[in-house]
């Protein structure tokens, strides 16, 4: 006969989390040398029985751990590598890249082995340059046991009482639980040793196919069978297995055996319901409920009310085949009305022997697991977006630094009035333009360089006060209110600029017929972001930017979008979907915050958070002077210029040609390091960072063994911050692409001015 199966969820064993949590052996506390003060010190404080903590620092190493960390481990290793499985590692990583943004980052449930870890990443110490990871175990429901001890006490007598003879089998097919029922039946006597006893070898089957008991033989009564597994996707898993005699046929009622199974069924937290033969609910337990998203609601009367309109057939049909059929089981996904965007599993089987009842249910609460792989799968998708976006940006900025540097060339010949000069101008101008894009690309994926000072919020709406008039137009009323006290910021301003100009324009476009425009800055302390017990604000001095409109507002399903890469309202042709994510971009980047607050029709808010920057008492008392622009851009010299890229290569070997250099180029780095050792010694080596077989920073690594002095000036149309690892050279400069035939020139002029305020000379070189 075949053996209805396919139902229930998998549990985690409390015999895992107790091998974990097993005392560990004496391992030494891994400290980095020079990173983590006292060793001994440090690791009393972290020691604990249950948590294992580990830190590391800005550079992902691993600065101190516990012993509970090393045994669970198996060593001290820097997270996230530890040995959890891809998807473990990506949201280690997802969690790790959120504390170091906002302060603080969590994984729910990471699976290592038989465990399941709950993982808090804190940002600690007193520059906040550490990451603090502690992993709890998640304590959870050993339904295996809890089935057993079941069995074992009323619940399993009454079901003796009813009838009904119930077992539970383990994944290698032996018995490690039963009624008495089962017992007396299986091996004569109620109190009989039964467990670890193999299960298949108790029944038998005649030709026919029934099954009866071996020790009954063919006189004993053939038996139905019922089979719930306890993990649906792990065939190998407990089973519990109920037996019935097939002649039984027990009224529905108090005392029956289909009322001890609904208590039974009542205590399990797993989701399960029957039903008759026209598909009438008779009995659902809390948690079928609950994962149908009708909990605390009138039960519905059949189970295709639970799914949408496109799979109610479906549903129908399915618990009529089996209600009216020979016993079987099967699995269907189902979009439930409660949750019509998450597939899930309802599992169904027939059932005999239990009255009214033919029809078992079983329903998988997974939204939980369904929220993690979303979120796995954003964070994933984000990190392919911005990578895309910085290797877009990075080809780009190569095209237009060509472009720019032959206008410049071309600038040199004409004088304003010549017929080609306004031309030129405006190529140049739409040039610069399209590197402003490029640049929002960087700032959408985190990775534009930034140039951040101490600054001032209101000094910045200033700024942008004037330009701002002039994009919202006459319709639009401008408004800035500035707070007392507030803190002085560290950012970039022209990026900060560009956020508000974001914000003003996305303002505009919600007011088509006019309205207010509010920007307002204030301070925000401590006790006030105590209050307001945030989850995503730590606790600190901020600056804060409001920007508030009277506009439509943003409906609450397209609120949680709204930072989103390409996301858009707009009609085609009308918005990029960059504007809102570029200012999340660079408000993260800035180690700043944003919310948005909006109703419909009653306008948006948009409300930045800067932290407020600590400055030492000299850097506050000696203001850095401006630095001065070089009057004089020729120079002499030899230079070394080494791009991949021809069309770079050519307009830099022009424009450094024409301010007095003598050039000698290559076209990557083994080339390159051929020409150090064919010719003299060079005064300066300019390098694109990244080419093809050898880079730029290895290049300089060969070079600086034979002229440890050589002057080194790195070019990139990537970003300054997204290279800084690659390029951890000691003094080198960095010039971004694209760049013009004058930034080239002071560049070059800056690197070489060190080395020729000295000796002078070529690079010696190394004895």
């Amino acid at each position: 006969m075949a053996l209805a199966a396919g139902f229930g969820a998998g549990a985690l064993a409390l015999a895992g989390i107790a091998l974990a949590l097993r005392p560990a052996a004496a391992a030494p506390v891994a400290v980095a040398a020079g990173r983590g003060g006292d060793p001994a010190l440090m690791n009393a404080v972290i020691e604990s029985d249950t948590i294992a903590v580990a830190v590391t620092d800005r550079d992902g190493m691993l600065v101190c751990a516990n012993d509970l960390f090393g045994a669970w481990f198996d060593g001290y290793r820097a997270p996230p590598g530890l040995g959890v499985g891809d998807i473990g590692v990506a949201r280690l990583t997802a969690a790790g890249r959120d504390a170091w943004r906002d302060g603080r980052g969590r994984v729910e449930r990471l699976n290592r082995d038989a465990v399941q870890l709950s993982v808090d990443v804190v940002r600690a110490g007193i520059g906040e340059d550490h990451l603090v990871w502690r992993f709890r175990p998640v304590a959870s429901f050993d339904l295996v046991k809890e089935a057993r001890r079941l069995l074992a006490g009323d619940a399993g007598e009454r079901l003796g009482e009813a009838g009904i003879m119930a077992a539970l089998v383990g994944g290698d097919g032996r018995i490690s639980g039963g009624n008495r029922a089962f017992a007396l039946r299986a091996a004569g006597r109620p109190d009989a040793a039964i467990e670890g006893r193999d299960f298949v070898t108790l029944l038998s089957a005649d030709k026919n196919g029934l099954i009866r008991f071996e020790r009954e033989g063919a006189t004993g009564g053939p038996l139905r069978l019922l089979q719930v597994p306890f993990d649906a996707n792990d065939p190998a898993g407990a089973t519990l297995v109920f037996l019935l005699d097939d002649d039984a046929t027990p009224r529905l009622g108090e005392g029956s055996a289909s009322s001890h199974l609904e208590t039974l069924l009542g205590m399990l937290p797993l989701g399960f319901a029957l039903a008759d033969r026209d598909g009438h609910f008779l009995f659902m337990n809390e948690a079928f409920a609950r994962a149908a998203g009708v909990d605390g609601q009138a039960p519905p009367v059949f189970p295709s009310d639970l799914v949408v309109r496109e799979d109610k057939g479906v549903v129908a049909d399915t618990v009529r085949r089996f209600a009216s059929g020979p016993p079987m089981s099967g699995d269907i996904a189902v979009r439930l009305r409660a949750r019509p965007d998450d597939p899930v599993a309802l599992s169904i089987a027939g059932a005999r022997g239990l009255g009214d009842a033919t029809v078992l249910l079983s329903l998988k609460d997974n939204a939980e697991e369904s929220r993690l792989k979303r979120q796995v799968a954003q964070a994933t998708k984000m990190q392919a977006v911005g990578q895309l976006a910085g290797g877009v940006a990075h080809d780009f900025n190569n095209i237009l630094t060509a472009i720019i540097g032959h206008c410049d060339l071309m600038l040199m010949r004409h004088t304003p009035g010549d017929s080609d000069y306004d031309d030129i101008q405006q190529i140049r101008a739409n040039s610069n333009r399209a590197a402003s894009l490029t640049r929002q690309l960087l700032a959408f994926s985190r990775q534009q360089t930034l140039r951040p000072q101490v600054l001032q919020l209101p000094d910045v709406v200033s700024e942008v006060f004037n330009l701002l008039k002039r994009l919202l137009g006459e319709t639009i009323t401008l408004t800035v209110k500035h707070g007392r006290n507030l803190g002085s910021v560290r950012a970039d301003p022209g990026q900060l600029e560009q956020v508000i100009v974001n914000l003003a324009v996305n303002a505009r476009d919600a007011m088509p017929a006019g309205g207010t425009l509010t920007l307002q800055t204030y301070a925000v302390s401590n006790a006030e972001v105590r209050r307001m017990n945030s989850d995503i604000l730590p606790v600190g001095d901020y600056t804060a930017l409001r920007v508030t409109d009277t506009g439509t507002g943003i409906p609450a399903d397209v609120l949680p979008k709204i930072f989103e890469p390409f996301f858009t309202t707009k009609e085609v042709g009308k918005g990029t979907g960059l504007g809102l994510s570029t200012v999340y971009g660079i408000v993260k980047q800035s180690g700043g915050f944003i919310f948005a607050e909006s109703e419909l029709d009653q306008g948006t808010s948009f409300v930045l958070y800067l932290p407020v920057h600590k400055a030492d008492a000299q850097a506050s008392a000696a203001p850095a002077m401006p630095k001065e622009r070089p009057s004089e851009l020729w120079g002499s010299g030899t230079i070394l210029l080494v791009e991949d890229e021809a069309m770079v290569r050519a307009v830099a070997e022009r424009a450094l040609t024409r301010h007095g250099y003598k050039v000698v180029t290559a076209t990557n780095g083994e080339e390159a390091l051929e020409q150090l050792e064919a010719h003299e010694p060079f005064d300066l080596l300019i390098s694109d960072v990244v080419m093809p077989t050898m880079d730029g920073p290895t290049l300089v690594r060969h070079a600086r063994e034979k002229y440890p002095e050589l002057p080194i000036l790195f070019m990139s149309g990537y970003a300054e911050e997204q290279l800084r690892k690659s390029i951890d050279i000691a003094r080198v400069a960095f010039l971004p692409k694209p760049f013009s035939v004058q930034q080239l020139a002071e560049a070059a002029r800056a690197a070489l001015a060190p080395k020729q305020a000295g000796e002078g000379g070529g690079a010696t070189p190394a004895d």
